[in-house]
């Protein structure tokens, strides 16, 4: 697609490790402390996971409410690009979307 870019993929490994690694942190900084390591851990990566794809499935959404008026926006010569970041800053704001 014109002026997007690819999103970012990490392999859910590497997402295991961030959030083994913040885990960590906030347990050697006397900030959390817990029990169940791995399935602390689980939820961490999950919820990581899910944050990461907010964006993703944004940009899906964006993208199918400008194929919607795609027409239209070539008649009047309104870029894409300028479009898209429109389209999503202001469902971002609607939302209240943090990306």
């Amino acid at each position: 697609m014109e002026g997007t870019f690819a999103p970012m993929r990490l392999p859910r490994e590497y997402v295991a490790y961030m959030a083994k690694q913040v885990l960590k942190r906030l347990t050697d900084a006397k900030l959390i402390q817990y029990d169940q390591a791995e399935y602390v851990n689980e939820v961490m990566t999950q919820v990581m996971l899910e944050e990461m794809g907010v964006e993703d499935h944004l940009n899906e959404e964006v993208r199918k409410i400008l194929e919607e008026y795609d027409g239209q926006m070539r008649e009047m010569g309104v870029a894409y690009e300028d479009m898209f970041k429109k389209v999503k800053r202001q469902l971002v704001r609607e939302r209240n979307i943090i990306l």
